[in-house]
């Protein structure tokens, strides 16, 4: 089976090398969603009387979007597998796992808006349910990862910016690489609140993570003192087809929004951010450029925590950039200033291959 598909998928020998297959795997999904945005969006406006639900007890500019269509993750995660189809090696494994993780989380994410906005309401698929659904696809994916890495590998923890310093978890390894796919997931999914914010973070996020897996799946691990992953060089093809789908994404994300990104493609594409990053064995990597995601997830915790046990509320709403919304900051000045926090923490995990 995965023979035939490779061999009726795989690009001609003229676009074998990787740096053109990142490129292409890049252009179209973005021209997909370009093309096919707006009669999407129509589509989902259609089959969605009512959109995205919209919080009573948020921000008061918000109840504004309120009809926006969402699942407009639906056509990234689309997109993004017709392009790992046509550009990455099909033989590879680890492929297959990233595919598997983008369809199962998009399922879930899927059932989740569809109850959303049939039901008209905010509160779909139960948490148990949903945590039981995400970390039963995490264990597969970890375990099968885990199968196909170099033994002396399979359960190490790799800390950034040390020439060296990697610690082998055994099978502690297992759960803890679950926790950051699910943590992964939520976190993106908690930070799909603004126009723009999401899809803007996860371009960046990935993109850096492109980069990790070009030099792990290379000869250049060896000279950055990073851990060497066999095949690791297709899970750029993976974040370039990703990068291309949300880039068309925010042409139609863009303040005022046309469409909503909804747990459809959140849920997915921060399952895919955790499992590149177990991958590459980067998962101290992926807290460090994910840094708003943590912040946004950390700011909920810390919320419910607080409120449970006192009360009161730390901030003035989570996640956090509701916070800052009521503080009097502008959708758009949020959306940009977590932008440029992101991209200085890219810039910072990109300087531990240099620091070595």
């Amino acid at each position: 089976m995965l023979v035939y598909l490779s061999d009726l998928l795989s690009l001609p020998l003229t676009f074998d090398s990787l740096g053109l297959r990142m490129f292409w795997a890049f252009l179209i999904p973005l021209a997909i969603y370009l093309f096919f945005g707006g009669k999407f969006i129509e589509l989902l406006r259609h089959h969605q009387a009512h959109g995205q639900p919209i919080r009573e007890d948020g921000p008061q500019s918000h109840l504004a979007k309120k009809g926006t269509p969402t699942m407009g993750g639906l056509l990234i995660l689309m997109a993004s597998i017709i392009s790992v189809l046509l550009f990455a090696n099909l033989y590879n494994p680890l492929v297959w796992i990233c595919v598997l993780v983008l369809l199962v989380y998009g399922f879930v994410g899927f059932v989740d808006d569809y109850v959303k906005v049939t039901k008209e309401t905010s509160n779909a698929m139960s948490a148990k349910m949903k945590l039981f659904l995400q970390f039963s696809t995490a264990l597969v994916a970890v375990l099968v990862t885990s199968y196909f890495a170099d033994k002396e590998n399979r359960y190490v923890l790799s800390f950034p910016y040390f020439k060296s310093l990697a610690i082998n978890l055994s099978y502690f390894y297992i759960p803890l690489a679950m926790v950051v796919i699910v943590g992964a997931s939520n976190a993106v999914n908690l930070s799909d609140g603004l126009d723009g914010l999401a899809g803007g973070l996860l371009v960046i996020a990935f993109l850096v993570f492109l980069i990790f897996a070009v030099v792990c799946g290379g000869s250049l691990a060896q000279y950055f003192y990073i851990v060497p992953v066999k095949g690791a060089s297709e899970i750029a093809i993976v974040c370039a087809a990703v990068i291309g789908a949300c880039v068309g994404f925010l042409w139609f994300n863009a303040p005022p929004a046309k469409v909503f990104m909804g747990d459809t493609g959140s849920l997915a594409l921060g399952a895919l951010l955790g499992t590149i990053s177990v991958i590459l064995k980067q998962e101290i990597l992926l807290a460090i450029v994910g840094g708003v995601f943590v912040l946004e997830a950390l700011s909920v915790m810390i919320q419910v925590f607080w409120y449970k046990k006192t009360g009161k509320r730390v901030f003035l709403m989570a996640p956090i950039h509701h916070h800052f919304e009521q503080l009097g900051w502008k959708e758009t000045t949020v959306v940009l200033r977590f932008w440029i926090v992101s991209l200085f923490l890219a810039v910072l995990g990109l300087m531990a291959l240099m620091l070595k």
